[in-house]
């Protein structure tokens, strides 16, 4: 591989990286507050709200139901409103966000139900806050399980930003694309997946050692 593609191969893996933090940020930021919503307002939850409950259900449903790419293209609209244009890194993390998000929620409104109800019982009984409930005992219980589900996520997001590159996003799924298969340049192909395989690697062994660590911890 020639320096110039050398070059490449690393921006695009910057590309990536910044599609996967950004993207993952922002399912976490706002995920996870969707998913303990989902878990309060259940029947016989902290808060029950079964309204509220089944309409956040119905639209967390609605946005994980659609395939990325076509939620891709349907964004295209409101990305171009968000960042001014329809192409590139930025205007990726936009739509990567956006599935990212119900994704998490999903993930991390299983991990919180796992939590041993007794506990949950026993902060009531002692007259704990509904706030008391989510800081002390949900959310640190559920802690490894949030992590572990917040790397799935990221992992996940990774192979969505490889979609994204097929309209022109940049990252590694861009330049596989660009030079691996339009160039036939199979050398290209096979360091991006090369790359790949160690960005998930990496990505899970890290996760794994930190969950490893909060169950320790527990």
């Amino acid at each position: 591989m020639s320096a110039q593609l050398l070059d490449l191969l690393l921006k695009a893996t910057g590309e990536t990286l910044l599609m996967t933090a950004a993207s993952g940020l922002a399912s976490l930021v706002v995920g996870l507050p969707i998913g303990l919503l989902l878990v309060v307002t259940s029947p016989g939850g902290v808060w029950p709200a079964p309204w509220t409950n089944r309409v956040l259900g119905t639209l967390v449903d609605a946005f994980r139901s659609v395939p990325f790419i076509i939620l891709l293209v349907a964004l295209i609209p409101f990305t171009r409103l968000v960042v001014g244009t329809s192409i590139g890194t930025w205007a990726a993390i936009v739509p990567l966000s956006i599935a990212a998000i119900p994704y998490y929620a999903r993930i991390a409104e299983v991990s919180l139900r796992e939590v041993d109800s007794g506990l949950v019982e026993a902060v009531r009984a002692m007259g704990g806050s509904r706030w008391a409930l989510v800081r002390e005992v949900l959310v640190p219980e559920a802690l490894p399980s949030l992590v572990a589900g917040f790397v799935v996520t990221l992992i996940t997001l990774i192979g969505a930003t490889a979609i994204a590159g097929a309209i022109g996003a940049g990252g590694l799924g861009d330049l596989a694309i660009r030079y691996g298969y339009q160039r036939f340049q199979t050398e290209v192909m096979l360091a991006v997946v090369v790359v790949l395989i160690l960005l998930v690697t990496v990505l899970q062994k890290g996760g794994d050692a930190l969950v490893a660590r909060l169950d320790h911890r527990r």
